[in-house]
């Protein structure tokens, strides 16, 4: 075998697709001797840019006569621009298949120049994976030679009636002249196997990356500064509490104290009359802090669902499990929107109800059109079908839509009478100026560091697994992470809570959602830092892509920690002011 054959040996995730995708016939996942295995083709693209993925035939390969069957997976997988293709290369289970012609394939200049143009961009191709080719140094001149690889060499391990791991070897490089016919061919080889079914993909699975010490250590750390956050949150403003409640106590009670000069009082106690005024623009306040909190339960409910159903083996099924599960969870936006808005007086329920259940999904449409039409735009397979987008909008029309209306509904009645501890006063007290420190701008962009510092080493990870070819498995430590992320904002939020009331300001409501949702500016800053000097990525298909995908995860990420970070600071204002007297 040749050098570039033994580098692609390693690059050989297969598909063979084998009927139904891998892994066996499409009922039972089992063969019987000289059954007929279908040998799937998927896509090409440029090896550094993963999104950047053409139809396996844009290519002058060797097509199959007449129309070969096409294969769609689940929603998922379509979205993430799947589409198999019956390559009619004939395969029968435990049949070895020596050197075997595919087809003769007559290069032109315009073929040759396709292969060229693929070759110099490093294209692989999927089925699941290998090189269309490479460059090779000529002897006769100072420029590289482009080469095709014209053997596929592949090894199928088998376990009885299961087939278990597929490698994929390409051999004999033939050079790109015009005018030459290359001989297309390919070898089978069966190789018995004790891994079982099961454990077919974990050859897959990169335990030294993922399971790394620095990965143990990552979560160590955002563990101790969990303890050591919520002990000094509980020392610091329980003890201050304390000492206020003291004081307030002692000057209701003392004729001389209640004489003085209202100027020279201060803090946290003085705006009570305001503290539960509603925000501006309650509707789009609403919409987010419901919206987040189906974030927050959707995101833990999928993370659960991946570890008890390991579902990384499958293609697409994350994404479709996130839609799915996203549909189903969307009563829950409905309720804590439609609750909230009725308990600070709204009346406009059902333009808040919309709002509710069309923000997100709207916000993550508008991202994905214009995606969509630069994927269009190039041919890529990354393009969504139309039939995708009607199934989606109808899931969001009959399943999540309802549901939203039904959760508003309910919160309205059962969680939407006003309860203040303390009762608003008509006239707004002035807001005195304070340091530039305990304005809102700056507790809103300074509350994000601390939560960011908690997962921006999973942040590392989870960028590595989807844009470098990596299969994310370790949702254990994903869920440990979660739960740190939502400790942290709520505990950093509330600090920054307390000293904006401390300040004699009472618009903690946009200050606390942004406090948090600022978590997600320093991800998408990390983001920056993780194109430019950990991907070789290239070209304005991949980068809008890139940078698409990657707003939409920081806009939902923001959402979530806005939401979590409200309610927090909600919970620990209505506790402080129902310890005081209020007049």
């Amino acid at each position: 075998m040749s050098y570039a054959g033994r580098f692609l040996s390693l690059f050989a995730f297969i598909v063979l697709f084998l009927s139904a995708a891998a892994f066996a016939s499409e009922s039972d996942h089992k063969y019987e001797v000289d059954d007929p295995v279908t040998f799937w083709v998927n896509k090409v693209g440029p090896y550094n840019n993963p999104q950047e993925t053409y139809n396996y035939y844009s290519l002058p390969f060797c097509r199959p006569a007449g129309d070969p069957a096409h294969k769609w997976g689940g929603l998922g997988e379509v979205l993430g621009g799947n589409e198999l293709i019956d390559s009619r290369v004939s395969i029968k289970f435990r049949k070895n298949v020596d050197k075997s012609l595919i087809c003769q394939l007559p290069l032109t200049a315009e073929k040759v120049k396709q292969f060229k143009d693929a070759i110099e961009n490093s294209y692989w191709l999927e089925f699941f994976m290998g090189f269309v080719g490479e460059l090779h140094p000529d002897k006769n001149s100072d420029n590289n030679k482009h080469v095709l690889y014209t053997h596929k060499s592949i090894t199928v391990k088998y376990n009885n009636d299961q087939i278990i791991h597929v490698n994929l070897s390409q051999e004999a490089p033939k050079p790109l002249e015009d005018g030459t016919t290359l001989d297309m061919t390919y070898s089978v080889k069966w190789v018995p196997t004790n891994i079982t079914f099961g454990r077919r993909f974990d050859v897959y699975l990169d335990y030294p990356f993922f399971e790394h010490q620095i990965h143990w250590f990552s979560i160590f750390n955002s563990f101790m500064m969990v303890i050591f956050l919520t002990g000094l949150v509980s020392m610091i403003l329980m003890r201050t509490l304390r000492n206020d409640y003291a004081k307030y106590a002692r000057e209701d009670d003392d004729l001389e104290t209640l004489e003085r000069d209202v100027s020279e009082e201060s803090g946290w106690k003085l705006v009570h009359g305001d503290v539960f005024r509603p925000p501006w623009n309650l509707v789009v306040l609403s919409a987010v802090v419901g919206t987040g909190a189906q974030l927050a339960l959707l995101v833990l409910l999928v993370i659960l669902l991946a570890i008890v159903g390991t579902l990384y083996v499958g293609r697409g099924a994350i994404v479709t499990t996130f839609i799915v599960c996203y549909a189903l969870t969307s009563f829950i936006s409905g309720y804590v929107s439609g609750g909230m808005y009725s308990r600070h007086g709204g009346k406009s329920w059902i333009k808040s109800m919309i709002l509710t259940a069309s923000l997100f999904p709207f916000m993550c449409f508008g991202i994905g059109f214009i995606l969509n039409t630069i994927a269009i735009f190039y041919g890529s397979l990354a393009a969504i079908p139309f039939g995708t987008m009607v199934v989606v909008f109808v899931i969001w029309a009959f399943i999540s839509f309802p549901l939203a209306l039904l959760g508003t509904v309910v919160g309205r009645n059962w969680s939407g009478a006003p309860n203040n501890p303390c009762r608003v006063k008509t006239i707004p007290r002035p807001i005195p100026e304070k340091k530039w420190y305990l304005t809102p701008s700056v507790v809103s962009m300074m509350g994000g560091l601390l939560p960011f510092g908690s997962i921006f080493i999973e942040m590392y990870f989870v960028f590595t697994s989807f844009w470098n070819y990596k299969v994310y498995y370790v949702y254990g430590f994903m869920l440990l992470v979660f739960l740190i992320l939502i400790i942290v904002t709520v505990c950093v939020t509330i600090v920054g809570t307390y000293f904006l009331l401390n300040a004699e300001n009472y618009h903690w409501q946009w200050t606390s959602f942004f406090s948090a949702a600022s978590t997600a500016v320093y991800v998408y800053f990390y983001s920056i830092y993780y194109y430019y000097v950990k991907t070789k990525m290239f070209g304005f298909f991949q980068t809008s892509f890139y940078f698409g995908y990657t707003l939409m995860f920081c806009l939902g990420l923001g959402i979530l920690c806005g939401a979590v970070g409200y309610l927090g600071s909600n919970l620990f204002v209505r506790r402080i002011y129902r310890n005081i007297k209020c007049d």
